[in-house]
């Protein structure tokens, strides 16, 4: 990461109570990770000797700990790319200190819940509740009646609520690797979902579009 978005990015944190060690170049990133094993990675793309897509790659290889991607690059496609690769999630520059110091919160928490999350039986959001046992989600108490499908989206997203889950990933985990390359199956159920279960589709409340990357859940309550 290059020193002055580094040191600008430290002392944000540091200023907010997080210890932090800096690396300048891929390979320093890499054995850092390995050794410090930290709670969490801001990593620029734009390394000066590695992109920054093979520390991903690398370390998804032994490790699901949180990676926040920050770059210049805006493209949807390298968006795509990073989370398709396993980061958490993708903040392009510039960013201000309040939207990183909330990215951060928000990978760190999703991780330490993951566990939890797993063996939960139930999703709870405000009046959102997503019920694996019954394959049920209601809203305020009332049944949401979704399709098969439809409750498979939503359980998914629930599951890693928090977290980005792009197209393609949402789609290859629910209808098989031979699906990718069409949203439009995922676009519709999407659609149906949100008349379902948002008092205003228009302006969700629950499932938010990361536009041309994929959907992201509310977080649960604490």
């Amino acid at each position: 990461m290059k020193k002055s978005i580094s040191g600008f990015i430290k002392t944000i944190l540091t200023g907010n109570g997080y210890d932090v060690i800096l690396a300048h170049t891929g390979a320093e990133a890499f054995s850092m990770i390995s050794s410090h094993c930290p709670d969490l990675v801001v990593l620029d793309l734009g390394l000066p000797d590695v992109d920054g897509i093979s520390i991903i790659e690398a370390v998804r290889q032994w490790t699901q700990l949180p990676i926040i991607v920050v770059s210049a690059r805006t493209l949807e496609r390298d968006k795509v790319e990073a989370l398709d690769k396993g980061a958490d999630d993708y903040i392009t520059k510039p960013f201000s200190a309040a939207e990183l110091l909330a990215r951060v919160r928000v990978a760190i928490r999703h991780t330490r819940t993951a566990g939890i999350m797993a063996s939960s039986r139930k999703f709870i959001s405000g009046d959102l509740t997503v019920d694996y046992d019954k394959h049920m989600v209601t809203v305020g108490g009332e049944n949401c009646r979704l399709t098969q499908n439809e409750f498979k989206i939503v359980a998914l997203l629930s599951r890693c609520a928090g977290k980005v889950l792009t197209y393609d990933f949402i789609l290859k985990e629910l209808w098989g690797p031979q699906s990718h390359g069409s949203n439009q199956i995922l676009r519709v159920n999407m659609a149906n979902i949100r008349r379902k279960i948002e008092k205003n589709p228009a302006d969700p409340k629950y499932i938010f579009t990361e536009v041309g990357v994929g959907y992201r859940m509310i977080e649960p309550d604490s």
